[in-house]
């Protein structure tokens, strides 16, 4: 996918005055996984779950050669086919290899965030590969040309009147047709891409060490259908995805899913081995491809590589509310909100992404929704003090701070400043952060004189009184 996210601030404005409905639409079901989460968390002790997980995934990441390793064999040994992708080149090369091998027609994929990195669908697409995503939300947004605007909601961003004109545009569907009557419709659509694919995508959730487990989370089913129905099967697995024992997942199944939208458990769990044995039902061959794609360079970085412990579960981007606001396509790339602000410069560049990790209040919510316990608010500070030391900020910025720093450190120049902004009109038009203070109130007018001056004059006063 290419990367768009140092236009963040003005993609996020254009968004706002052409789309502001999306506002709503985000805050409405990002607040819903909010409440679900906090709901799920309380039920079960929620510290002891995050600092055993934030535990094992930071064993894995320490000892990640030897589990990559383990894993390999394991998933040899079940004749799974594997290989090692540096970035999107290899990948593709994976997915030719098998297109032309197995004269593949028609392609199923299964969520996933990995995929949008490596830009799979358009490749198999220039290959000559229908190509149907099978998550309702994700089929949504293939249908409109976009993007996921959330980890796990993809098409969070729209609303039903949205949903229901794009039906209607393409299947005929009335208008009025209720969201029922629409999952129907695609549901017969996906139905027969299932029976009739030659090549099943998927991500993975977890990939255990221990047993060569693919572990796969859902709540629709259509990643059991992706994964079983198709003769050939390619999962695409970020090398920070393992875990080292089977045992391991009866902590992160439930963790992960009650962070993401508030369940006790996912509605489907798949664990998945190798191919199928003779006189079995399912994939002829299974391949994994285990990819890169940059984490092994943000692994050792002293301070960013605690980003890879991300379960991709969401919870951070529905407690943020700077992404409420516009929804993820502004951050422009695959990994939005506060996850986005500091995962995407570490797998990009700083000077990509470099907008992102002011795109915050630095309230803390998302370290408090965070599952593994990633330290979030400080990172996005790791990354500001970059961006300066780098020279990646504006020009004026650092002008006008060094201004304000020097003003700051002088009380002469201070009171001089102050006396002279005193006399000029606010502008409260211009500046975002004045207009939303003076909604329903009234203009704000500066004193006519500094504090130290009114401080002054109510001392002497109290003296006279005395």
């Amino acid at each position: 996918m290419r990367a768009k996210a140092r236009f963040y601030p003005k993609e996020a404005a254009r968004l706002l005055q052409e789309r502001p409905g999306v506002r709503e639409a985000v805050t409405g079901a990002t607040l819903h996984f909010e409440r679900n989460r906090l709901r799920a968390y309380a039920e079960v002790p929620i510290e002891e779950w995050r600092e055993r997980a934030k535990a094992v995934k930071d064993h894995v990441l320490s000892h990640l050669d030897r589990y990559l390793e383990e894993a390999e064999r394991r998933l040899l040994e079940k004749g799974v086919r594997v290989h090692w992708a540096e970035g999107p080149e290899e990948a593709h090369q994976v997915l030719l290899e098998i297109v032309r091998r197995r004269g593949v027609r028609r392609a199923v994929k299964a969520k996933s965030m990995l995929t949008e990195e490596l830009g799979v669908n358009p490749f198999l697409e220039s290959l000559g590969v229908e190509v149907f995503e099978t998550d309702l939300g994700e089929y949504l947004i293939q249908l409109l040309g976009e993007p996921p605007s959330h980890i796990v909601g993809p098409a969070i961003h729209l609303s039903l009147k949205e949903i229901r004109r794009l039906f209607h545009e393409r299947f005929g569907t009335p208008l009025e047709a209720s969201p029922e009557a629409l999952a129907g419709v695609a549901r017969k659509v996906l139905r027969e891409a299932f029976l009739t694919a030659d090549l099943g995508i998927s991500g993975a959730n977890f990939l255990v060490a221990e047993t060569g487990t693919l572990a796969l989370m859902e709540n629709e089913g259509n990643i059991r259908l992706s994964t079983s129905l198709p003769r050939v099967h390619v999962a695409f697995v970020g090398l920070e995805k393992l875990l080292p024992r089977l045992s391991d997942l009866a902590l992160f199944l439930p963790l992960t899913a009650r962070a993401a939208t508030g369940q006790r458990l996912s509605t489907y769990v798949s664990l998945l081995g190798g191919p199928a044995k003779e006189g079995e039902e399912g994939p002829e061959e299974v391949h994994v491809v285990l990819v890169d794609h940059g984490r092994t360079a943000l692994l050792a970085d002293p301070e960013a590589w605690e980003t890879l412990r991300c379960l991709r579960c969401g919870a951070c981007l529905n407690a943020c509310p700077v992404y409420r606001q516009t929804g993820g396509h502004p951050y422009g790339y695959v990994y939005s909100g506060p996850i986005g602000a500091v995962l995407d410069p570490g797998l990009l560049s700083l000077e990509e992404a470099y907008p992102l990790p002011y795109a915050s209040t630095l309230c803390g919510a998302c370290l408090e929704a965070c599952p593994v316990k990633i330290p979030i608010p400080r990172l996005l500070l790791t990354w500001r003090h970059r961006a300066v030391a780098e020279g990646l900020t504006p020009g004026w910025e650092k002008a006008a701070m060094a201004a304000f720093r020097k003003v700051m450190e002088s009380p002469a120049l201070y009171r001089l400043f102050s006396k002279a902004l005193r006399g000029l009109p606010l502008p409260q038009d211009l500046l975002p952060l004045l207009r939303a203070w003076t909604e329903g109130r009234g203009a704000l007018r500066p004193s006519p004189k500094p504090f130290h001056e009114l401080w002054r004059e109510m001392e002497e006063d109290r003296g006279r009184q005395n």
